[in-house]
């Protein structure tokens, strides 16, 4: 039997409700944006015909996509740029230096959680024939066992290192948790998607969760900063 899931989608979220612990200056929808980085490109670039993949079920037991050409958004070289960019444009809003190095790895860590869950399809870099990656979409059990494990962890951290101020602090996190969660299930079991172009399209709800956690976030505290600990 063969899934329809689309990506390491809880995994990469896990990250950011995990670094909220380090730096809990920046926001939840800014390493929302930071962990998904590549995969916020990649749609669009499937959409400008810059990137391509295809539907292939059963190419691995989780994801069906076969990712062939996304050098510009998921190569190891483009991953180091992209991170370099976002943080840096970080450091520019914010001036905060701590906070724009946690930025970019975030990015960065998305490459290294995608090298560990696809097949041998990414990139090191631009025009490259090396494509490197572990395979554990090729173990169901294996990809579950790891993605909500760092749900978890992540989720944990978050909630163990901040505290709501109101009942949109606490219920509406509690609502962004899930929901990531139902996602995460629903595109396992709702078989793969029915072409490149919805994909590329659907892709772009990812913004959604950007702006639900920077809307939470807002109505949370650090307990660091709560208790007057420097930050």
């Amino acid at each position: 039997m063969h899934y329809g899931g689309t990506g390491m989608f809880i995994g990469h979220h896990a990250i950011a409700f995990a670094v909220k612990k380090a730096a809990p200056k920046t926001s939840l929808g800014m390493t929302f944006v930071a962990v998904q980085f590549l995969d916020m490109l990649w749609p669009v670039f499937l959409l400008l015909g810059w990137e391509h993949a295809r539907i292939v079920p059963g190419i691995t037991l989780v994801s069906p996509i076969d990712l062939y050409d996304y050098p510009i958004s998921h190569s190891l070289v483009a991953s180091l740029i992209w991170s370099f960019v976002l943080g840096t444009g970080y450091y520019l809003f914010t001036k905060k230096t701590f906070g724009s190095v946690v930025v970019a790895l975030c990015v960065l860590s998305h490459w290294i959680l995608d090298f560990i869950t696809h097949h041998p399809d990414m990139p090191l870099g631009f025009g490259t024939t090396t494509y490197v990656g572990l395979g554990l979409w090729n173990s169901l059990w294996g990809a579950l066992v790891v993605e909500i494990g760092l749900y978890a962890v992540g989720v944990w951290l978050y909630l163990r290192f901040t505290q709501p101020i109101d009942r949109v602090g606490k219920f509406g996190a509690w609502s962004l948790i899930a929901i990531l969660f139902v996602g995460y299930v629903a595109s396992l079991i709702g078989g793969p998607p029915p072409n490149v172009m919805s994909l590329a399209i659907g892709g772009n709800v990812t913004w959604l969760f950007v702006l639900w956690a920077y809307w939470i976030d807002k109505h949370r505290i650090s307990i660091e900063s709560k208790q007057g600990a420097p930050i």
